[in-house]
């Protein structure tokens, strides 16, 4: 199986399957993503998740922020499986959800734990991290705000953020309160799309 022209071995191929299988039963009853987007789950979802671990194939201690449906916490974790080191701290305040990334990280036997807390509360039960991600959460002045405790005036933590075809806009912003260094992957999966790596990350005002 291959995911972005990736291979991906048989073990976190059936990993990721029975998560699909996982994710489909509980979003007959709970709003894990936009209803529009269930059929296609693969690419619109597991795919696209897949690309932060690309990017940064390292078994680091990671921190996942709005976790929602697993996306890209649980996928995350699931590679790092394969890997037999690193973690994902899954943090996700609603407790149905949370529920559901419980039963996914035990059922696929991935590296990850979770945190029900609001991101704000979520620096003092997990310590320290060397990356965090976050996907459809908030604009790129909102997830720095929430990385901060993690990420400022510390070199060596980074932050992996998926965003859209506004994502310059969101830059533009975010420069206006933060001095940081910054990669643009493109994406493999939306064309318009980008994951934005940051360092180095120091507050202006």
């Amino acid at each position: 199986m291959e995911l972005n022209g990736l291979r991906v071995s048989r073990e976190t191929q059936e990993r990721l399957q029975h998560f699909a299988a996982l994710f489909q039963k509980w979003a007959k009853t709970i709003n894990l993503v936009a209803p529009s987007t269930l059929d296609d789950l693969w690419n619109r979802h597991i795919a696209d998740s897949s690309q932060v671990f690309q990017i940064h194939p390292k078994p680091i201690t990671w921190v996942d922020l709005g976790s929602g449906g697993g996306f890209p916490g649980v996928i995350t974790a699931i590679f790092l499986t394969e890997l037999q080191d690193g973690w994902v701290h899954l943090v996700e305040s609603n407790h149905k959800k949370a529920a559901f990334l419980r039963t996914a990280l035990r059922e696929t036997n991935a590296r990850g734990s979770v945190h029900s807390t609001r991101i704000e509360d979520a620096q003092g039960e997990i310590g320290e991290c060397k990356a965090i991600s976050a996907r459809a959460l908030a604009d790129l002045d909102g997830l720095l705000e929430y990385s901060a405790p993690w990420m400022l005036d510390k070199n060596d933590c980074r932050g992996f953020f998926h965003k859209g075809r506004d994502y310059m806009r969101e830059i533009d912003k975010a420069r206006g309160r933060w001095e940081f260094d910054l990669l643009e992957h493109r994406s493999a999966v939306e064309h318009e799309s980008v994951i934005l790596e940051v360092s180095n990350l120091r507050r202006l005002v």
